[in-house]
């Protein structure tokens, strides 16, 4: 439950490296998901991923505590043309998507991941967009019963392999 007030907001260029170094951290603290050493090339998206935000209608929000404090982030891609997954999902048109969810361990329990799904689902709406797709490992079990509870249905044509590791897509209709 969501204990404070937490604005969601676009992350601004000085802050691009602090996300990174939050990212890189919460990934590779995730027990089973897959270490810098097994996919350097996924960590350095992860650490660099400011530089998503150089390609059309892709944004990088983060949720910023009362203190001035990033409790997480995520990037939002309003044409899944920039999506960057494997699969088919960068074929789905009238789609946004979502990828790269962390929360500061921290912030966790406080219902960041969810506030910044809700942002993501509000601004693929206001594009008047038909669904919204993601995509999560069997790692990730928190996220993925948050986006069940929130409507998200498991799309197998989405799914694909990141190396070794399996990766289950999702869809929300709109």
């Amino acid at each position: 439950m969501i204990k404070e007030d937490y604005k969601i907001r676009n992350a601004k260029p000085g802050e691009f490296e602090e996300i990174g170094k939050l990212m890189v951290h919460v990934f590779s603290s995730v027990e089973g998901f897959p270490k810098e050493s097994e996919q350097p090339d996924y960590y350095k998206i992860l650490a660099n991923v400011g530089e998503l935000t150089n390609k059309p209608e892709t944004e990088l929000l983060v949720a910023v505590s009362s203190d001035g404090k990033i409790a997480g982030c995520v990037v939002y891609f309003g044409d899944m043309q920039y999506y960057g997954s494997g699969g088919t999902a960068t074929r789905e048109r009238n789609a946004a998507g979502f990828r790269l969810l962390a929360v500061d361990p921290w912030a966790r329990g406080r219902g960041i991941g969810k506030l910044l799904t809700i942002e993501c689902i509000r601004k693929a709406k206001d594009k008047k967009l038909f669904q919204v797709i993601i995509h999560t490992t069997m790692a990730m079990q928190t996220a993925w019963k948050m986006y069940e509870n929130l409507g998200f249905r498991r799309s197998e044509d989405l799914d694909f392999m990141q190396g070794e590791l399996p990766v289950f897509g999702f869809r929300l209709p709109l």
